[in-house]
């Protein structure tokens, strides 16, 4: 499988300097981290606040808060559980009460298209991570890898360090758990 430039140029800096910046991580792989954000942002559902930007800017935001990252594994898994959270946070604003209680605008254009995800589902997704970390903080892990960052299990294996049978397995326990909660 190939990878993406920017991660080819991470780990070449990596070998080279264990202790990484933000700013050099971001930097070499903004790219991917935008494909990423665009992608996420998609998935997150209507109303799309967060343009892909934004979205890259806060997760940098919350990166910011973080301490030095020994690897480029450790900074694509930072990475996101950062989106993940910059999603769930924005969801939450739009659901406040000061926001006008969940209520969501229906664009002209967009008027007919009401099958995406909806901001009290991605909530209710991040409320069930919390009580999964709870369980198993792996399958959190494995679920912001695959779900919220889009990586695949071979990128997911990698990033965790584990294997990609133990990434599919992880996912599948990890789904099967979320739904049950999520039926509940």
């Amino acid at each position: 499988m190939r990878q993406p430039a920017g991660i080819a140029i991470v780990a070449a800096m990596t070998a080279a300097d264990p202790s990484l910046s933000l700013d050099a991580l971001t930097d070499a792989l903004y790219q991917e981290l935008r494909r990423i954000a665009h992608r996420e942002r998609l998935r997150a559902g209507k109303p799309m606040t967060l343009q892909t930007t934004a979205l890259v800017s806060e997760s940098y935001l919350k990166l910011r808060q973080s301490a030095g990252w020994t690897s480029e594994a450790h900074f694509l898994a930072s990475a996101a559980t950062a989106m993940r959270h910059a999603l769930v946070d924005a969801a939450r604003a739009r659901l406040s009460q000061k926001r006008g209680e969940g209520q969501r605008p229906i664009p002209l254009d967009d008027r007919h298209d009401l099958a995406t995800a909806g901001d009290d589902e991605v909530v209710r997704i991040s409320e069930a991570l919390a009580a999964l970390e709870a369980v198993d903080p792996r399958l959190v892990k494995v679920v912001e890898c695959r779900f919220f960052a889009g990586y695949s299990e071979e990128e997911t294996g990698r990033i965790l360090g584990i294997s990609d049978r133990t990434v599919r397995r992880d996912w599948l326990q990890a789904r099967a758990w979320l739904y049950r909660e999520l039926q509940g």
